[in-house]
């Protein structure tokens, strides 16, 4: 396994630049990446999408094997979280609604696993000011956690991944 991918890429590549009518191939690759045991989730991720009831939720439902979304309860992973949740608490910057947020949404928890996995973190996030206060940014955690944190764009290009038109 080499990547770990969160929500806003799945989401995002649905609703614009990969939607499943404009380009099926980025979906099909994702798929057999999966299968070539190189990309997965986490079940956390997957409850994130469930409640959409759009497209992204019913490629999910019927398309994804439930082995794509990883479970994220290991002893060594919960360990990581608490020491994510307690690094977010002690930099003090943080709005009480930032660090909510962090401990309610996938996004520690992701970083949490690809520590533990020696994965490489898929986000659509970037590097902040390391004074925000309003969000905990996954890069940012990544960064204090010696994660590798990529874009969409960089694990394509590390998978290989071609899209060809058709017609």
């Amino acid at each position: 396994m080499s990547y770990l991918i969160d929500a806003n890429v799945l989401i995002a590549a649905h609703r614009s630049y990969y939607s499943f009518g404009i380009c099926p191939g980025f979906w099909e690759g994702l798929l057999g990446s999966h299968e070539a045991r190189e990309i997965i989730s986490l079940d956390r991720v997957k409850d994130e999408m469930s409640h959409e009831g759009d497209a992204l939720a019913a490629w999910i439902s019927k398309d994804v094997p439930t082995s794509f979304f990883e479970k994220s309860d290991g002893a060594d992973v919960v360990t990581e979280f608490a020491a994510m949740m307690q690094w977010a608490q002690d930099a003090t910057q943080y709005k009480q609604e930032a660090l909510s947020e962090f401990a309610s949404v996938a996004d520690a928890w992701l970083v949490a696993y690809a520590k533990v996995k020696s994965l490489k973190l898929v986000t659509l996030e970037t590097l902040r000011n390391p004074n925000a206060r309003k969000r905990v940014p996954i890069p940012n955690v990544c960064a204090e956690f010696g994660v590798t944190c990529i874009t969409t764009f960089e694990m394509l290009e590390g998978l290989g991944m071609k899209f060809d038109l058709s017609s």
